[in-house]
């Protein structure tokens, strides 16, 4: 049987008119490599403008297929506890995001909001075990709540409480719940590349089969941490998963113009590693290829890369161009409006309630009172932030000098100037 190299079969696919954007995870064997039957995406497009992320809009509805029929085989109480954890990140960035409008809550610093992309954590996350680690971004509420993050502490750590993630010192971008894998967030773009290997690294010598998975986003993927933490993770076959959450934006350039290749994970091919873009709007879809990443990397075979094509239905970071009960943001001059509309016409919540409606796997009147549910717990823990303790401004030294609470004389001493 004779065989081609990817590239080869990748123009001969583009020359057949061979056009999709993204796939669900079915892939074609070649030369022993695993590739994505696509051979066209956003990006190495210089000349893109605004509106050209409407050419990738997935359909309304999970498409049926594979990725489909593995998802709805999935025990139903699990399909269950997915949908919540979808809804509840949804309502409590929301109610975030109004308070953070409403200038008399005293709300301050970064808030970098994931609503819009709940199908990628989530896909993700009911594919892994519960001693699995994740490691997430700046933009990372959603992947804590995926991982069931603590709401309360969540809310506390908004609002700068002691009794939040990080007992107020972090806020937004640095919350942390380590007995349940979650390995923080972070405001260093792209350090979640490293810090997922050095999990998997951990697991691998440990004996452990667990895996630990990096979410980043598209300009992640070309920062200097990318690379050679997917390299090192193929040289040593460390039980790793990198999911770039590809929304166009990156933080308001168009990642089309500075992608020299038309899908991110084209990035990793060379290596040997899986790497695969899917529909990141569809949790089916990123469960199955989650899975299979998973069996691969427990099976001791190495990483995987999945791409997931998504969008942000707010500005990179704040508000601006958000108003208070109404959902994205509007008048950005780096997108399009009509863009925002149509993407928030795809809304994975949506298409999860329908996949879940129609497969019979649940009924209307309890997803009904999973979303009531959710709302109660999104406006308990902002009751619970609001009641809590503020840190105690002697505590400001925590953490933070060897001798504890007191800052040490012979520090400051060594630096200041001598005076005679």
């Amino acid at each position: 049987m004779s065989t081609i190299d990817r590239r080869t079969l990748l123009r001969t696919l583009g020359s057949a008119g061979a056009t999709a954007a993204f796939v669900s995870p079915s892939t074609a064997q070649t030369g022993g490599k695993t590739i994505t039957l696509a051979a066209a995406g956003p990006g190495a497009n210089p000349r893109y403008v605004p509106a050209d992320d409407l050419k990738f809009l997935p359909p309304q509805k999970i498409p049926a297929g594979r990725a489909a029929d593995v998802f709805a085989a999935v025990p139903r109480q699990k399909l269950l506890v997915t949908y919540e954890r979808m809804v509840k990140s949804r309502k409590w960035e929301t109610r975030m995001k109004d308070l953070f409008l409403d200038r008399s809550q005293g709300l301050y610093g970064a808030f970098h909001i994931y609503v819009g992309q709940e199908a990628i954590a989530n896909g993700v996350v009911a594919a892994l075990n519960d001693d699995d680690y994740i490691v997430s971004t700046h933009r990372g509420h959603g992947h804590l709540v995926a991982k069931g993050g603590d709401l309360d502490k969540m809310s506390a750590e908004i609002f700068f409480k002691e009794t939040g993630a990080n007992h107020g010192y972090g806020g937004s971008m640095h919350m942390v719940e380590m007995d349940k894998g979650i390995l923080g967030m972070n405001g260093i773009v792209g350090a979640s590349f490293y810090i997922a290997a050095g999990a998997a690294y951990s697991a691998l010598v440990r004996k452990t089969k667990q895996v630990a998975v990096a979410f980043a986003g598209d300009g992640a993927a070309n920062s200097v941490y990318y690379f050679s933490a997917v390299r090192n993770s193929a040289m040593y076959k460390l039980p790793a998963i990198f999911v770039i959450e590809n929304n166009f934006q990156q933080q308001g350039v168009p990642m089309a113009t500075v992608t020299p290749t038309r899908q991110i994970s084209d990035y990793t091919k060379g290596l040997g590693v899986p790497s695969v873009t899917v529909d990141g709007n569809d949790v089916a879809s990123m469960y199955t290829a989650t899975h299979q990443a998973v069996e691969r990397a427990r099976a001791g075979e190495g990483p995987s890369v999945i791409e997931a094509i998504t969008f942000r239905w707010y500005d990179h970071a704040g508000v601006a161009g958000a108003k208070a009960g109404a959902d994205g943001a509007f008048g950005l001059e780096y997108r399009s409006d009509e863009a925002v509309r149509q993407w928030i016409a795809r809304d994975p919540i949506a298409r999860f309630r329908t996949f879940l409606l129609e497969r019979k796997l649940a009924s209307d009147s309890e997803l009904a009172a999973i979303d009531a549910g959710a709302q109660r717990a999104v406006d308990s823990s902002i009751e619970f932030a609001r009641r809590s303790p503020d840190p105690r401004p002697e505590d400001g030294l925590k953490n933070v000098y060897a001798q504890g609470s007191v800052a040490p004389t012979q520090f400051f001493g060594a630096m200041a100037p001598e005076t005679n």
